[in-house]
């Protein structure tokens, strides 16, 4: 229903502005689509991680003795929810929207490479930032506020309610260059095929990397010393 009623505004927005942003009125109706198959992936609105709580119960402590890596392991989980509930969230609502409205369908085998490739990495940005919010309880005992704080931040620059062409100047410019583009903008218009590939992908590398290393200096921090409630 979520889908559907963000499909009418688009189609109501793309009637009254044809062309606005670069897309017609179907590129819009399958942008809503598609953005809706990420919401449980990529948990676009927070969460999928268990380490909060985790480090609430102490048994954080028994994650930082393990002969394994704290992130690559909470990586290898998190990429497990996201395959399965691409299959059972994500693509059932493309096909309601196929069956309901009509959604674009890229060309070529090329295009299909290029739109699961920059899923792949959308999933290593999007753990990447939920990582990092997720250990910053190790300091601030509680993520509430941090949690809020990401789901606005995701909500608003990842792409998630509109796309990101139509916003205007500067704000479009930055919304585009900071990390949440690479998680729902960037592959829906790989998808779409309105972004050039190698420099759509590069940035999605970009953001991943960056992530991860800051993630990984932060499960390092962390393993040094560490505050848990009770103990």
């Amino acid at each position: 229903m979520f889908g559907i009623l963000r499909a009418y505004i688009l189609i109501a927005l793309w009637q009254a502005r044809p062309g606005l942003a670069g897309y017609d009125m179907h590129d819009a109706i399958t942008f809503c689509f598609v953005t809706q198959a990420f919401i449980g992936p990529m948990q676009l609105f927070g969460g999928g991680l268990g380490i909060p709580e985790r480090i609430r119960t102490g048994d954080i402590a028994l994650d930082l003795v393990r002969p394994a890596s704290l992130q690559l392991w909470t990586l290898a989980e998190d990429a497990g929810r996201a395959s399965y509930l691409f299959l059972i969230r994500g693509i059932p609502p493309m096909l309601v929207g196929a069956a309901l409205f009509g959604i674009v369908v890229p060309a070529s085998a090329g295009q299909w490479l290029a739109f699961l490739t920059g899923f792949a990495l959308a999933v290593l940005v999007s753990f990447g930032w939920r990582y990092l919010i997720a250990l910053s309880v190790c300091w601030l005992a509680d993520d509430r506020g941090v949690a809020v704080l990401s789901l606005v931040l995701t909500t608003f620059f990842s792409g998630m309610m509109v796309p990101l062409h139509i916003f205007p100047g500067w704000l479009g410019e930055l919304a585009r260059a900071l990390p949440w583009a690479a998680m729902a903008q960037l592959p829906t218009d790989l998808y779409l095929g309105k972004a050039p590939i190698l420099d759509t992908l590069a940035f999605q590398a970009f953001w991943a990397a960056v992530l991860l290393g800051i993630g990984a200096l932060a499960t390092r921090a962390i393993r040094h010393k560490v505050v848990i409630q009770g103990g």
